[in-house]
Protein backbone atom coordinates (compact mmCIF):
# COMPACT_ATOMS: atom_id res chain seq x y z
CA UNK A 1 0.00 0.00 0.00
CA UNK A 2 1.49 3.38 -0.71
CA UNK A 3 0.43 6.52 0.70
CA UNK A 4 -0.66 9.93 -1.05
CA UNK A 5 -0.64 13.54 0.07
CA UNK A 6 -4.57 14.77 0.97
CA UNK A 7 -4.10 18.14 -0.87
CA UNK A 8 -1.98 20.50 0.81
CA UNK A 9 -3.16 19.11 4.11
CA UNK A 10 0.03 17.19 4.51
CA UNK A 11 -1.99 14.08 5.95
CA UNK A 12 -1.40 11.23 4.06
CA UNK A 13 -3.61 8.47 3.25
CA UNK A 14 -3.85 5.12 1.66
CA UNK A 15 -4.15 5.07 -1.88
CA UNK A 16 -6.76 2.62 -1.36
CA UNK A 17 -9.90 4.08 1.21
CA UNK A 18 -12.38 1.85 2.31
CA UNK A 19 -16.05 3.05 1.37
CA UNK A 20 -18.68 1.96 3.89
CA UNK A 21 -22.18 2.59 1.82
CA UNK A 22 -22.68 -1.05 2.31
CA UNK A 23 -23.25 -0.94 5.91
CA UNK A 24 -26.31 -1.05 6.92
CA UNK A 25 -29.08 -1.56 3.57
CA UNK A 26 -31.36 0.57 5.25
CA UNK A 27 -33.89 2.11 2.71
CA UNK A 28 -32.26 2.75 -0.95
CA UNK A 29 -29.18 1.67 0.62
CA UNK A 30 -29.80 -1.76 0.17
CA UNK A 31 -29.17 -2.03 -3.47
CA UNK A 32 -25.51 -1.34 -2.66
CA UNK A 33 -25.32 -3.35 0.52
CA UNK A 34 -26.75 -4.87 3.75
CA UNK A 35 -23.65 -5.68 6.23
CA UNK A 36 -24.42 -5.77 9.42
CA UNK A 37 -22.45 -4.87 12.30
CA UNK A 38 -20.47 -7.63 12.35
CA UNK A 39 -19.57 -8.05 8.81
CA UNK A 40 -18.84 -4.41 8.66
CA UNK A 41 -16.55 -4.88 12.04
CA UNK A 42 -14.66 -7.74 9.81
CA UNK A 43 -14.10 -5.62 6.50
CA UNK A 44 -12.83 -2.75 8.67
CA UNK A 45 -10.33 -4.90 10.32
CA UNK A 46 -9.22 -6.41 7.14
CA UNK A 47 -8.91 -2.96 5.67
CA UNK A 48 -6.64 -1.94 8.57
CA UNK A 49 -4.34 -4.77 7.88
CA UNK A 50 -3.78 -4.33 4.33
CA UNK A 51 -2.60 -1.08 5.16
CA UNK A 52 -5.52 1.10 4.64
CA UNK A 53 -5.67 4.33 6.87
CA UNK A 54 -8.75 6.00 5.00
CA UNK A 55 -12.23 5.09 5.43
CA UNK A 56 -15.47 7.33 3.97
CA UNK A 57 -18.88 7.48 4.90
CA UNK A 58 -22.02 9.95 4.96
CA UNK A 59 -24.48 11.05 7.27
CA UNK A 60 -27.14 9.74 4.83
CA UNK A 61 -25.75 6.29 4.19
CA UNK A 62 -28.45 4.31 5.73
CA UNK A 63 -29.93 7.25 7.18
CA UNK A 64 -26.73 7.50 9.68
CA UNK A 65 -26.69 3.99 10.29
CA UNK A 66 -23.29 3.58 8.34
CA UNK A 67 -21.74 6.02 10.44
CA UNK A 68 -22.47 4.32 13.47
CA UNK A 69 -21.59 0.95 12.48
CA UNK A 70 -18.50 2.40 11.64
CA UNK A 71 -18.12 4.52 14.90
CA UNK A 72 -18.29 0.97 16.66
CA UNK A 73 -16.29 -1.03 14.32
CA UNK A 74 -13.01 1.45 15.40
CA UNK A 75 -14.35 1.26 18.87
CA UNK A 76 -14.57 -3.34 19.09
CA UNK A 77 -11.00 -3.18 17.01
CA UNK A 78 -9.55 -0.70 19.32
CA UNK A 79 -8.23 1.40 16.90
CA UNK A 80 -6.40 4.24 18.03
CA UNK A 81 -7.79 7.26 16.60
CA UNK A 82 -4.39 9.07 15.41
CA UNK A 83 -3.87 6.31 13.18
CA UNK A 84 -6.86 6.52 11.15
CA UNK A 85 -7.66 9.40 8.66
CA UNK A 86 -11.86 9.44 9.02
CA UNK A 87 -14.55 11.11 6.14
CA UNK A 88 -17.53 12.27 6.56
CA UNK A 89 -20.34 14.50 4.10
CA UNK A 90 -23.15 16.65 4.73
CA UNK A 91 -26.01 18.09 2.30
CA UNK A 92 -28.09 14.99 2.07
CA UNK A 93 -31.99 15.04 3.74
CA UNK A 94 -31.84 13.46 7.39
CA UNK A 95 -35.38 15.34 8.37
CA UNK A 96 -38.31 15.55 6.17
CA UNK A 97 -38.67 19.28 7.25
CA UNK A 98 -37.98 21.92 5.20
CA UNK A 99 -34.53 22.85 6.96
CA UNK A 100 -33.37 19.13 7.05
CA UNK A 101 -30.82 18.85 4.37
CA UNK A 102 -28.52 21.49 2.63
CA UNK A 103 -25.70 23.46 3.32
CA UNK A 104 -26.51 25.85 5.50
CA UNK A 105 -24.94 27.24 8.46
CA UNK A 106 -27.76 25.49 11.18
CA UNK A 107 -27.59 22.44 8.72
CA UNK A 108 -23.93 22.26 8.55
CA UNK A 109 -23.79 22.63 12.37
CA UNK A 110 -26.16 20.30 13.24
CA UNK A 111 -25.51 17.26 11.35
CA UNK A 112 -21.33 17.45 12.16
CA UNK A 113 -22.28 16.93 15.81
CA UNK A 114 -24.62 14.22 14.90
CA UNK A 115 -22.01 12.52 12.76
CA UNK A 116 -19.54 12.89 15.37
CA UNK A 117 -21.71 11.19 18.30
CA UNK A 118 -22.66 8.24 15.80
CA UNK A 119 -18.88 7.63 14.82
CA UNK A 120 -17.85 8.40 18.35
CA UNK A 121 -14.92 10.48 17.62
CA UNK A 122 -14.41 14.03 19.08
CA UNK A 123 -13.16 15.29 15.17
CA UNK A 124 -13.46 14.42 11.91
CA UNK A 125 -10.38 14.37 9.69
CA UNK A 126 -12.18 15.49 6.31
CA UNK A 127 -15.39 16.98 6.48
CA UNK A 128 -17.17 17.13 2.85
CA UNK A 129 -20.09 18.78 1.08
CA UNK A 130 -21.94 15.86 -0.55
CA UNK A 131 -23.27 18.31 -3.38
CA UNK A 132 -24.16 21.40 -4.54
CA UNK A 133 -27.04 23.19 -2.82
CA UNK A 134 -28.44 26.10 -5.31
CA UNK A 135 -30.61 28.00 -2.01
CA UNK A 136 -27.27 28.57 0.07
CA UNK A 137 -24.29 30.44 -0.83
CA UNK A 138 -20.85 29.22 -1.02
CA UNK A 139 -19.59 31.78 0.89
CA UNK A 140 -22.04 31.16 3.58
CA UNK A 141 -21.38 27.12 3.52
CA UNK A 142 -17.46 27.81 3.18
CA UNK A 143 -17.91 30.12 6.86
CA UNK A 144 -19.42 27.71 8.39
CA UNK A 145 -17.07 25.18 7.54
CA UNK A 146 -13.97 27.35 8.62
CA UNK A 147 -16.05 27.88 11.79
CA UNK A 148 -15.29 24.21 12.63
CA UNK A 149 -11.96 23.66 11.31
CA UNK A 150 -10.80 26.82 13.75
CA UNK A 151 -12.89 25.07 16.94
CA UNK A 152 -10.86 21.83 16.07
CA UNK A 153 -14.06 19.85 15.27
CA UNK A 154 -13.23 19.32 11.17
CA UNK A 155 -8.97 19.40 10.58
CA UNK A 156 -10.17 19.48 6.57
CA UNK A 157 -12.72 20.36 4.46
CA UNK A 158 -13.65 18.74 1.15
CA UNK A 159 -16.50 18.78 -1.86
CA UNK A 160 -18.05 16.20 -3.61
CA UNK A 161 -20.16 16.00 -6.93
CA UNK A 162 -18.95 19.85 -8.05
CA UNK A 163 -19.04 21.04 -11.54
CA UNK A 164 -15.50 22.73 -12.32
CA UNK A 165 -17.27 26.27 -12.26
CA UNK A 166 -18.55 25.45 -8.72
CA UNK A 167 -15.34 24.38 -7.53
CA UNK A 168 -13.30 27.24 -9.09
CA UNK A 169 -15.65 29.84 -7.75
CA UNK A 170 -15.77 28.18 -4.45
CA UNK A 171 -11.38 28.04 -4.36
CA UNK A 172 -11.51 31.83 -5.50
CA UNK A 173 -13.71 33.11 -2.54
CA UNK A 174 -11.96 31.16 0.25
CA UNK A 175 -8.51 32.82 -1.78
CA UNK A 176 -10.59 36.65 -1.54
CA UNK A 177 -12.14 36.01 2.25
CA UNK A 178 -9.18 33.68 3.75
CA UNK A 179 -11.74 30.90 4.28
CA UNK A 180 -10.82 27.62 4.66
CA UNK A 181 -10.60 25.95 1.41
CA UNK A 182 -11.58 22.71 -0.03
CA UNK A 183 -8.20 20.29 -0.28
CA UNK A 184 -10.04 16.95 -2.31
CA UNK A 185 -13.46 16.86 -4.33
CA UNK A 186 -14.58 13.24 -4.67
CA UNK A 187 -16.01 12.15 -7.43
CA UNK A 188 -17.08 9.73 -10.02
CA UNK A 189 -13.92 8.59 -11.97
CA UNK A 190 -13.50 5.16 -14.16
CA UNK A 191 -12.08 4.05 -17.54
CA UNK A 192 -15.13 3.28 -18.57
CA UNK A 193 -16.06 7.26 -17.69
CA UNK A 194 -13.55 9.59 -17.96
CA UNK A 195 -16.07 12.77 -18.26
CA UNK A 196 -13.91 13.86 -15.58
CA UNK A 197 -11.17 14.62 -17.80
CA UNK A 198 -12.51 17.69 -19.68
CA UNK A 199 -12.60 20.40 -17.34
CA UNK A 200 -12.34 18.99 -13.64
CA UNK A 201 -9.08 16.84 -13.44
CA UNK A 202 -7.14 19.75 -15.05
CA UNK A 203 -8.82 22.11 -12.61
CA UNK A 204 -7.69 20.28 -9.82
CA UNK A 205 -3.96 19.74 -10.87
CA UNK A 206 -3.61 23.51 -10.77
CA UNK A 207 -5.19 24.12 -7.95
CA UNK A 208 -3.50 20.95 -5.81
CA UNK A 209 -6.54 19.49 -4.87
CA UNK A 210 -7.04 16.00 -4.04
CA UNK A 211 -9.10 13.58 -6.14
CA UNK A 212 -11.18 10.80 -3.93
CA UNK A 213 -12.93 8.24 -6.46
CA UNK A 214 -15.84 7.01 -5.87
CA UNK A 215 -18.00 4.11 -7.71
CA UNK A 216 -14.02 3.08 -9.39
CA UNK A 217 -15.97 -0.19 -11.27
CA UNK A 218 -18.74 1.81 -12.86
CA UNK A 219 -21.54 0.49 -10.33
CA UNK A 220 -20.25 -2.87 -10.61
CA UNK A 221 -20.09 -2.57 -14.80
CA UNK A 222 -16.07 -3.35 -14.33
CA UNK A 223 -16.27 -6.13 -11.82
CA UNK A 224 -15.64 -8.67 -14.25
CA UNK A 225 -19.57 -10.38 -13.99
CA UNK A 226 -20.65 -8.24 -17.00
CA UNK A 227 -19.74 -8.11 -20.83
CA UNK A 228 -21.25 -6.94 -24.13
CA UNK A 229 -22.99 -10.69 -24.00
CA UNK A 230 -25.11 -9.85 -21.26
CA UNK A 231 -26.37 -7.16 -18.93
CA UNK A 232 -27.25 -9.10 -15.99
CA UNK A 233 -24.56 -11.07 -13.81
CA UNK A 234 -27.23 -13.05 -11.23
CA UNK A 235 -27.19 -10.35 -8.10
CA UNK A 236 -24.56 -8.02 -8.92
CA UNK A 237 -25.21 -4.49 -8.06
CA UNK A 238 -26.44 -3.18 -11.28
CA UNK A 239 -29.09 -5.79 -11.79
CA UNK A 240 -30.89 -3.93 -9.31
CA UNK A 241 -29.62 -0.27 -9.14
CA UNK A 242 -28.55 0.81 -12.58
CA UNK A 243 -25.89 3.76 -12.04
CA UNK A 244 -24.31 5.71 -12.76
CA UNK A 245 -24.91 6.10 -16.11
CA UNK A 246 -22.33 4.20 -18.51
CA UNK A 247 -21.93 4.09 -22.42
CA UNK A 248 -22.34 0.33 -22.56
CA UNK A 249 -20.26 0.23 -26.20
CA UNK A 250 -17.13 1.84 -24.97
CA UNK A 251 -17.71 -0.11 -21.40
CA UNK A 252 -17.21 -3.59 -23.61
CA UNK A 253 -14.53 -2.45 -25.71
CA UNK A 254 -13.09 -1.53 -22.33
CA UNK A 255 -13.61 -4.96 -20.60
CA UNK A 256 -12.83 -7.03 -23.75
CA UNK A 257 -9.47 -4.72 -23.40
CA UNK A 258 -9.07 -5.64 -19.53
CA UNK A 259 -9.76 -9.20 -20.24
CA UNK A 260 -7.28 -9.39 -22.52
CA UNK A 261 -4.31 -7.64 -20.83
CA UNK A 262 -5.67 -9.59 -17.20
CA UNK A 263 -5.47 -12.90 -18.60
CA UNK A 264 -1.94 -12.04 -19.71
CA UNK A 265 -0.69 -10.89 -15.80
CA UNK A 266 -3.18 -13.45 -13.99
CA UNK A 267 -5.50 -10.31 -12.92
CA UNK A 268 -9.03 -9.76 -12.80
CA UNK A 269 -11.05 -6.95 -14.77
CA UNK A 270 -11.97 -4.99 -11.10
CA UNK A 271 -8.55 -5.08 -10.52
CA UNK A 272 -6.94 -3.75 -13.57
CA UNK A 273 -10.10 -0.69 -13.79
CA UNK A 274 -8.72 0.09 -10.25
CA UNK A 275 -4.73 0.04 -10.74
CA UNK A 276 -6.00 1.54 -14.00
CA UNK A 277 -6.94 4.50 -11.43
CA UNK A 278 -4.22 4.14 -9.46
CA UNK A 279 -1.96 5.35 -12.60
CA UNK A 280 -3.45 8.45 -12.75
CA UNK A 281 -1.79 11.19 -11.36
CA UNK A 282 -4.19 12.88 -10.18
CA UNK A 283 -5.85 10.18 -8.06
CA UNK A 284 -5.18 10.75 -4.28
CA UNK A 285 -7.10 7.72 -3.27
CA UNK A 286 -10.01 5.43 -4.91
CA UNK A 287 -12.71 4.65 -2.87
CA UNK A 288 -13.35 0.69 -2.80
CA UNK A 289 -16.54 -1.28 -1.23
CA UNK A 290 -17.13 -4.66 -0.77
CA UNK A 291 -20.47 -6.49 -0.28
CA UNK A 292 -18.05 -9.81 1.53
CA UNK A 293 -14.68 -10.26 2.46
CA UNK A 294 -13.86 -11.60 -0.84
CA UNK A 295 -14.40 -8.58 -3.05
CA UNK A 296 -12.56 -6.99 -0.42
CA UNK A 297 -9.22 -9.22 -0.88
CA UNK A 298 -9.82 -8.72 -4.52
CA UNK A 299 -9.65 -5.21 -4.00
CA UNK A 300 -7.14 -4.84 -2.06
CA UNK A 301 -4.30 -6.81 -4.57
CA UNK A 302 -4.93 -3.90 -7.08
CA UNK A 303 -2.43 -2.22 -5.53
CA UNK A 304 0.17 -4.93 -6.89
CA UNK A 305 -0.63 -4.02 -10.26
CA UNK A 306 1.77 -2.91 -12.56
CA UNK A 307 0.88 -1.78 -16.72
CA UNK A 308 3.29 -1.29 -19.15
CA UNK A 309 3.72 1.53 -21.41
CA UNK A 310 2.21 -0.03 -24.60
CA UNK A 311 0.09 -1.53 -21.79
CA UNK A 312 -1.48 2.07 -20.43
CA UNK A 313 -1.37 3.15 -24.17
CA UNK A 314 -3.93 0.42 -25.37
CA UNK A 315 -6.37 1.51 -22.43
CA UNK A 316 -5.99 4.96 -23.12
CA UNK A 317 -7.00 4.43 -26.96
CA UNK A 318 -9.43 1.84 -25.94
CA UNK A 319 -11.56 4.12 -23.24
CA UNK A 320 -10.73 7.67 -24.57
CA UNK A 321 -13.48 10.60 -24.39
CA UNK A 322 -14.85 11.77 -27.91
CA UNK A 323 -13.71 14.88 -28.68
CA UNK A 324 -15.51 18.08 -27.65
CA UNK A 325 -15.33 21.83 -27.92
CA UNK A 326 -12.98 23.65 -26.51
CA UNK A 327 -10.83 20.85 -26.01
CA UNK A 328 -9.94 19.99 -29.37
CA UNK A 329 -9.38 23.58 -29.79
CA UNK A 330 -7.09 24.34 -26.88
CA UNK A 331 -5.22 21.13 -27.81
CA UNK A 332 -4.91 21.96 -31.47
CA UNK A 333 -4.01 25.78 -30.73
CA UNK A 334 -1.65 24.61 -27.31
CA UNK A 335 0.30 22.95 -30.32
CA UNK A 336 3.11 25.26 -31.31
CA UNK A 337 3.92 25.71 -27.64
CA UNK A 338 4.56 21.61 -26.40
CA UNK A 339 8.26 21.92 -25.42
CA UNK A 340 9.03 18.78 -26.84
CA UNK A 341 8.13 19.83 -30.34
CA UNK A 342 9.56 23.11 -30.45
CA UNK A 343 12.93 21.24 -29.58
CA UNK A 344 12.10 19.63 -32.98
CA UNK A 345 10.49 21.96 -35.39
CA UNK A 346 11.94 25.10 -34.74
CA UNK A 347 15.25 25.79 -37.21
CA UNK A 348 18.38 27.19 -35.90
CA UNK A 349 18.75 31.32 -36.30
CA UNK A 350 21.79 30.43 -38.44
CA UNK A 351 21.88 27.74 -41.08
CA UNK A 352 24.82 25.61 -41.31
CA UNK A 353 26.56 28.32 -44.33
CA UNK A 354 25.23 31.31 -42.40
CA UNK A 355 27.58 29.81 -39.25
CA UNK A 356 30.67 29.47 -41.14
CA UNK A 357 30.45 32.51 -42.79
Amino acid sequence: MRYRPLGRTGTLVSELCLGTMTFGGEGMWEHIGTQQQAEATDLVRRALEGGVNFIDTANVYSHGTSERMLGQALQDLGVERSRVVLATKVRGRMAPDANGSGLSRGHIVDQVHRSLERLQTDHLDLYQIHGFDPLTPLETTLRALTGLVREGTVRAVGASNLAAWQLARALWISDVEGLERFESLQAYYTVAGRDLEREVVPLLSDQQLGLLVWSPLAGGLLSGKYDRTTDKAGGARRDSFDFPPVNRERAWDVVDVLREIGAAKGASVAQLALAWLLHQEVVTSVIIGAKNMGQLEENLASVEVRFTDEELVRIDEVSALPPEYPGWMVARQGGDRDLERLAENVPPLLGAKEAEG
